[in-house]
């Protein structure tokens, strides 16, 4: 019974990763399409990644501010 609830816990916070990934991706690319077009018409995702991590980062201090 608790290695079900480790698996399943542990499943949660994949799924919720995974959400929260694709919620910050698609808020790029509806704020920033320029960015999100040029890394994939160049084949180069790195300013992509920077911008998607930077949205991460102000997603998480906003939240981290009514704490």
């Amino acid at each position: 019974m608790r290695i079900e609830r480790i698996g399943l816990s542990l499943f949660g916070a994949i799924a919720l990763l995974v959400v929260i990934v694709a919620v910050a991706t698609t808020w790029l690319f509806l704020t920033n399409p320029v960015t999100v077009a040029t890394a994939v018409s160049d084949g180069d995702i790195t300013p992509f990644v920077r911008d998607l991590a930077d949205v991460l980062l102000q997603a998480l201090q906003g939240l981290l501010k009514y704490l």
